[in-house]
This record gives C-alpha cells, sequence and structure tokens, in this order.
C-alpha cells in the first residue's frame, strides 16, 4: 500500500466535529440566495471565497453568520445537510455526529421547528440512500445569555429522539465554559451527551478545559490541544476517556502550524483524538483532507491513519455494539490493505 491519501479518504470513519453551517459551500449559498429571493454582496464563487480571509475566530464568525441568511426553509436546511453527508460519504464517513446552530436561525425570525425538521430528513436519507448512520448536535451560542440558551434547550425537548447531545460554540472570549454550567447540568439531566468547545490558544485555554472536565463534566471536548500545558489535565482527560475532535486544517487558517505536534502528542499518550473537518466550506477541507493534511505535516504513516480511525468510533456516541462493528470495518480494511495495527 503506498499511496497514502487514497487510503485515508477510504478508510473507514466517524466525523465527531462538523458544523453544518459551516458546509455552505459557495454554489449553494448562490442556489438558496436565488430560490429565497435573496441579494448577495457577492456576485461570483471567487468573489465569495475571497472573503474567507481569516487570521482568528473572530474574523472568521464575521463572515460565517451573515452567510447563514439564505437559509430560510426546512427545505434549504435540508439541502444544506444532503450537500455535506454526499461529501462526507465520499471521503469515507460511515457515521456523523453533526453540530447545529439554532439560535443562529431562531434569531433571525426562522422557527426550530425549520431547522430541525430539514436536517432530520436529510440525516434519515442519508442512512436510506448513501447507508451513513448520522445524528445531531444542537449547539448552543456562548456570545448569548445563559437564559437565551436555557429557553433553547426547552424548545429542543420535544425532538429530544432526533438530538444526540448539546455543545458550546461561537466566540469563547469572556464566555467561558461556567456562564453555561446551569444550562448543561439540565440537559445532562435530559439525557443528552454533553460537548463544549475549547478553542485553540485562546485567553484562559488552560483553565476552560480544567472547568469543562472538573465542572461541567463533558464525554468529550472540541479543539482542547492546550491541554498539553497541564500534565496532570490530560492524565484526568485519558482516566476519564475523554475525546477530542481536532481540526487540523482549520487550526492552520488561525495559528502559525495546524497544532499537529500536540494532536500527535496526545495520540501517543493514549488519548482518543480524532481528526475532523470543523468548517469544511470555509477551510478548503472535508475530513479525508484533514487526515491527510495532517499525516504529510506531521509524518504519519497508515497505521497512525487506522488508529485516528478507531479513536473517532470509540469517541463517539454510538452504542456499544454498533462501535464494535464499526472498528471491525475499521481493521478489515486496513488488513486488506496491508497494514498491521495492534489489537
Amino acid at each position: 500500500m503506498t499511496d497514502l491519501a487514497a487510503f485515508a479518504h477510504g478508510l473507514p470513519k466517524a466525523e465527531l466535529h462538523l458544523h453544518l453551517e459551516g458546509t455552505l459551500e459557495p454554489e449553494l449559498k448562490f442556489a438558496l440566495a436565488a430560490r429565497n429571493g435573496i441579494e448577495l454582496d457577492e456576485t461570483t464563487v471567487e468573489e465569495v471565497r475571497a472573503t474567507y480571509d481569516f487570521t482568528d475566530l473572530t474574523s472568521f464568525l464575521a463572515v460565517y453568520y451573515p452567510a447563514m441568511r439564505v437559509l430560510q426553509a426546512a427545505e434549504d436546511f435540508h439541502d444544506l445537510a444532503w450537500a455535506y453527508l454526499q461529501k462526507a460519504a465520499a471521503q469515507g464517513v460511515v457515521h456523523a455526529e453533526m453540530f447545529f446552530d439554532p439560535q443562529a436561525h431562531t434569531g433571525r425570525g426562522v422557527p426550530f421547528d425549520t431547522v430541525i425538521t430539514g436536517y432530520r430528513r436529510a440525516v434519515v436519507r442519508a442512512q436510506d440512500e448513501l447507508g451513513i448512520s448520522a445524528e445531531l448536535i444542537l449547539c448552543f451560542l456562548r456570545d448569548f445569555s445563559a437564559e437565551y440558551a436555557m429557553a433553547t434547550l426547552m424548545e429542543a425537548l420535544p425532538y429530544k429522539a432526533w438530538i444526540v447531545g448539546v455543545g458550546l460554540d461561537s466566540d469563547e472570549r469572556d464566555n467561558p465554559p461556567t456562564k453555561f454550567a446551569e444550562v448543561f447540568a439540565r440537559a445532562k439531566a435530559e439525557g443528552f451527551f454533553l460537548t463544549m468547545h475549547c478553542d485553540i490558544d485562546q485567553v484562559g485555554s488552560i483553565d476552560n478545559i480544567r472547568a469543562v472536565i472538573e465542572q461541567i463534566g463533558v464525554d468529550r471536548i472540541d479543539h482542547g490541544t492546550n491541554i498539553v500545558e497541564d500534565p496532570s489535565l490530560v492524565a484526568l482527560a485519558k482516566e476519564r476517556g475523554l475525546g477530542f475532535t481536532t481540526c487540523p486544517v482549520s487550526n492552520s487558517f488561525v495559528t502559525a502550524q495546524m497544532k499537529s505536534d500536540e494532536i500527535v502528542s496526545l495520540l501517543n499518550a493514549g488519548l482518543k483524538v480524532t481528526v475532523n473537518s470543523d468548517d469544511p466550506a470555509y477551510f478548503g477541507g472535508y475530513v479525508g483532507d484533514n487526515y491527510v493534511a495532517l499525516a504529510e505535516h506531521a509524518g504519519l504513516g497508515a497505521a497512525d491513519l487506522v488508529r485516528l480511525a478507531i479513536n473517532s468510533f470509540e469517541a463517539s456516541w454510538l452504542t456499544a455494539s454498533r462501535r464494535a462493528d464499526f472498528i471491525a470495518r475499521v481493521r478489515d480494511y486496513a488488513a486488506g490493505n496491508g497494514v498491521a495495527v495492534p489489537q
């Protein structure tokens, strides 16, 4: 087996850190704008991509949120998720746990029901037509109030069967995890899995990571590679079996490098590190592309990529039996390509 890129793309994998709103490719943005009678500032795909000049999280969000106004009807949300799931299938994804940001839509007058029914239809369709299992994770926007987050959680409860967990994203500055402690405690009591973004190199990153582990009690952490700054936290995360959903390509937009040293260090320390695509329409790489980029940057081999794929299922919120089935598929794929992976 010599073609590492082909191996990486074909490798069965789960994607655990993917913002559906971050999969809005320029072509679909134009199509939805035309459907909904919305006039855009840009007139070509090239002009849209020219706005993707990000230097930090804040500059990214300034482009990210305004683009969502083309999403108006349930059909739009279906089309967005369906487009992603087709691309994901082509890059080896067999299970996806996908973030969505209802407040980014309800805050501009789109009903919660419109958002989730559109996404749900794509989830069901993907299982039927692509053979991909998929789940939705409701994310609260941390730059809004905790009261708004709690109200959103209450609005989501009638749809509990369609939502596997809750997360926390958007601008981390002055919005620590503890701001939402009561919301996440209620979500946990309702039976949701918990995750939170701890973005790379934020002010107070290590304190926020400590809070999500020790106070909030999350099931996994999104990004979170700054945990390497505190070996005792690394040990605690390993003890608790926490997953880390890292995103190499998007990291490279907001830091000098993609945090490959930290990702590999955590992987070699035995933590459940995973590789994901984050907002691929904006950062230019879907999940298979992220596997390849990390491998090339960090000098990883096929066996390392298999470890990452196994981790993606180990860190998932699948049932134990389904998780074992998917991991067996990974091992079979590796063996069929002559890659030896320790048990």
